[in-house]
């Protein structure tokens, strides 16, 4: 059978079946792990010894971002990957005990709380959800941490508005046609949600997991093609929730897959299934992972072009030599999504989901995508992708590529150890 009929054909099966509580994730049975303790070991030490050189490498200030010409960039506080640093360093001290990583964590952290005030960025979930939730989590240290992300939610439903019932993304810029944006939101903002659902669990503050769950279901449906794959932007009208236009803004042209969205879309709509146990976003997180796996242009070793239409672009586009570039940072994100995924769906499609995930990791761990030591500046993998269409950040190490695979070996470690995968 070809490997493409085993999916489709796992996948249809699964979609068929109801999904796992997501209050109490399931024992492995009859699920076979294709990796072992001592591949997931060693490149979490290799990420560790990574890491550890970053941060002798960098002042106590910097929020690394990427490595470029042998330059370290670091684009401080405000930018919305300031949170993955500290978060990676946290998830490394989770798997280590090294009292090192937990000192580096809280020194970044100092500098990151500022953030809590800041209203401009949608982005407050990767930003203190990564760093102060994880080291909420791993301390225990509710005193220090508990303000901080009760404030910083506080800001973050500032940017929802009745009328398009979404959490608005962008306050200023411009499309790719020069029009100004209106009201735009786009499909990163799933990865925001897991925020507002663990502050109003901690806080019994109800509004802010009903801005969640508002803003999931208006991104459900107005985000979404026939095929599950996603828009990037949808520009709304403020006053009465019309749409204005779908675009990207950092895929290949408008009617494309950008890569990152759809796997921002499947992670964020299995995360919404486990906070709330609402059928409809897992069935979307299946029908997105069908979409993914089964996509005709996903390269065999599983780290997808930057966009998964890119195959499409003509020589006439500006993006035309640049088409093949792999982005790791999808891959990454993808891997621990499906992890997770796996736990929430039964027989051959969680099979499928943790058999997949492994061969993305695999890939991850080898070239020429994972770093040697002291390679690429301290950063883990190589070969990630920001936005193409801007000029920036491309083919790069990404400190959020970094996060989401350790997140993912983190995910399977606790798998191997018979531990629920997700921790809270």
């Amino acid at each position: 059978m070809k490997i493409q009929h085993y999916i489709t054909g796992a996948l249809l099966i699964g979609l068929g079946m109801q999904g796992i509580s997501c209050s109490s994730q399931k024992s492995l049975g009859s699920i076979k792990l294709g990796l072992d303790k001592e591949f997931v070991h060693s490149n979490l030490e290799d990420a560790r010894k990574q890491i550890s050189y970053l941060a002798a490498s960098i002042s106590e200030s910097d929020m690394p971002t990427t490595y470029k010409d042998g330059k370290y960039v670091n684009w401080g506080s405000t930018w919305w990957c300031s949170g993955f640093y500290p978060g990676t360093v946290l998830y490394l001290y989770e798997y280590s005990k090294d009292e090192k990583l937990l000192a580096e964590a809280k020194r970044k952290l100092k500098h990151l709380e500022k953030e809590k005030y800041n209203k401009g960025t949608h982005d407050l979930g990767f930003m203190l959800y990564c760093s102060f939730g994880n080291a909420l989590r791993l301390t225990g240290d509710s005193a220090a941490y508990k303000e901080i992300l009760s404030t910083g939610a506080a800001s973050l439903a500032t940017r929802f508005h009745e009328a398009p019932k979404t959490i608005r993304s962008w306050d200023g810029g411009k499309n790719w046609d020069g029009q100004p944006w209106t009201y735009p939101v786009i499909i990163d903002n799933m990865m925001n949600l897991e925020f507002l659902t663990e502050v109003s669990k901690m806080t019994g503050d109800k509004r802010y997991r009903d801005i969640a769950v508002t803003h999931a279901n208006t991104t459900m449906t107005n985000h979404y093609r026939k095929d599950y794959s996603s828009y990037h932007v949808v520009d709304y009208n403020p006053d009465n929730g019309s749409i204005i236009a779908r675009k990207t803004a950092q895929g290949a042209f408008d009617e494309s897959a950008w890569a990152r969205g759809q796997a921002w879309g499947l992670y964020g709509y299995t995360m919404m299934y486990r906070e709330t146990g609402e059928k409809k976003y897992l069935e979307q997180a299946r029908n997105i992972a069908k979409f993914y796996l089964n996509h005709p242009n996903l390269p065999k070793d599983l780290i997808p072009y930057w966009d998964m239409d890119q195959n499409k672009l003509t020589k006439e586009s500006k993006y035309y030599n640049q088409k093949d570039l792999r982005d790791v940072s999808t891959a990454a994100v993808t891997a621990s999504a499906l992890l997770e995924l796996a736990q929430y769906t039964r027989g051959s499609e969680s099979q499928l989901y943790i058999s997949k995930a492994e061969q993305m990791l695999k890939s991850l761990s080898s070239k020429p995508y994972k770093a040697d030591y002291k390679e690429a500046g301290g950063y883990i993998l190589k070969h990630s992708v920001g936005s193409i269409p801007h000029k920036t950040e491309v083919d790069v190490p990404l400190t959020y590529a970094d996060y989401y695979y350790v997140e993912a070996l983190i995910r399977y470690n606790r798998m191997l150890k018979g531990e629920k995968v997700i921790k809270q």
